[in-house]
């Protein structure tokens, strides 16, 4: 019998782990997620892109394994045996004792601690914005599109090991050896043949059959130091990118920088947009988003300028849903683009402007979103411009939302309310 080996000598990746790690986080993926939950409760909002560390209790790392006995009967001698005597039954031990649970000791003084391990930024925002989605998201016409799908293209001769395709390779290696050897196991045969037909025993005869054995044990020895495989034989899978239909989206975030927005419901509305813009930024490469920023006026600023500026005036909420009205006409026509916005404010306008609020809502807006959400940041009663939406959201249930936030304790909530993955 023939022993084979095959030494793979390449070197791996430096991301030769990546694989393992995934899958260990898809396993542990509710301690994971209960983490990230909580560590959102924990930290600001500025702070959401940093890793954080996990724990696991010992526990939940315990994996089950199928064990065989010795079966039948078996007679054992136990030296130096005080306590027992012949027939006597030891009782079965029962579970749990003598060994460590958690991190407490057990009462020989072993145990186990939790595991630790540490997620980077990429990893928790993943799991942070898990199962959110801008609500009803429609396929429509791209110019740049920024994503792609990977297909199978055949086989190449380079990859890296994760990638071969060991069914190939082997048929690969089988043919090189059929190649290399078909002339040398056709010489085998006819010299097998030969000395077959040999009879005799005369001094001719016998020097032809210890000429042609010594050519076969050659020709044997030759097949036998062909490799299994080399690495002419290893074909790897092969893979291309194909660019495949894109959404195309703006999201308006309007904010209220009035007056009667106290320093803290300015932090809360700066905060809950904060974590919109990650949301957005983290999860849609071809997505652009609009700044608004009124107070009697309205104006389209930068990101810098929309949460650090400090100017402010009286409260007129139309003048910022006019502002969008115009940006959609000139710049992001609706056969192209998904609309999306977010307002937040403190509730308070003038109080005829409320009903104009809603049939701007109503006639000229609600008609070409996708989906709108309202945020109303105050711990008193609703304001006449929460009734006038409600209006709005009993015309349009599916693609308006309306929320409010008492403190910062709320924001992540109630973000997840208004951003729940939800079907087109």
């Amino acid at each position: 019998m023939i022993n084979s080996y095959v030494i793979d000598r390449r070197l791996n990746g430096k991301n030769k782990s990546a694989v393992n790690r995934r899958r260990f986080l898809e396993r542990y993926r509710r301690h994971v997620k209960a983490a990230v939950n909580d560590a959102v409760n924990k930290r600001s909002i500025t702070d959401m892109e940093k890793g954080e560390s996990i724990s696991i209790p010992s526990k939940d790392l315990h994996e089950p394994v199928v064990g065989h006995g010795q079966g039948g009967n078996r007679e054992m001698v136990h030296p130096g045996n005080k306590e027992f005597v012949e027939g006597d039954r030891i009782r079965k031990p029962q579970s749990g004792q003598g060994k460590g649970k958690g991190n407490q000791a057990s009462k020989d003084g072993e145990g186990l601690d939790d595991f630790t391990f540490y997620i980077s930024q990429d990893e928790f925002l993943e799991f942070l914005f898990d199962d959110l989605a801008l609500p009803n998201m429609v396929r429509k016409d791209l110019k740049k599109s920024q994503e792609f799908e990977r297909h199978r293209a055949g086989y190449s001769t380079e990859g890296v090991p994760a990638n071969i395709n060991v069914v190939r390779s082997l048929k690969n290696a089988h043919a090189r050896r059929i190649a290399l050897g078909g002339k040398k196991r056709r010489r085998v045969r006819e010299i097998e043949e030969q000395l077959a037909r040999m009879k005799g025993t005369s001094e001719t005869t016998e020097r032809k059959r210890s000429k042609l054995e010594a050519e076969m044990a050659e020709l044997k020895l030759k097949l036998r130091k062909l490799p299994f495989i080399d690495d002419f034989d290893l074909r790897y899978n092969r893979h291309e990118k194909h660019p495949v239909p894109s959404s195309a989206a703006v999201m308006f975030c309007l904010m209220d920088v009035s007056g009667s927005m106290t320093q803290n419901t300015k932090d809360i509305a700066k905060r809950f947009f904060l974590l919109l813009y990650l949301f957005l930024r983290r999860n849609y490469q071809t997505i652009e988003v609009v700044f608004i920023r009124h107070h009697t006026s309205a104006k389209e600023v930068d990101e810098e300028e929309f949460f650090y500026s400090r100017e402010t005036g009286g409260t007129i909420v139309s003048s910022a849903l006019r502002l969008m009205q115009d940006i959609m006409k000139e710049r992001y026509p609706t056969s192209a683009w998904n609309v999306y916005a977010a307002q937040a404010s403190d509730g308070d306008n003038w109080g005829d402007d409320s009903p104009i609020c809603r049939d701007l809502l109503m006639n000229e807006i609600m008609p070409k979103v996708n989906y709108y959400s309202y945020i109303e940041i105050s711990p008193r009663d609703h304001q006449d411009l929460w009734y006038a939406y409600e209006d709005v959201k009993a015309a349009h249930e599916e693609g308006f939302a309306m929320a409010q936030i008492l403190d910062q304790s709320e924001i992540y909530p109630v973000f997840r309310e208004l951003f729940q993955r939800r079907e087109a």
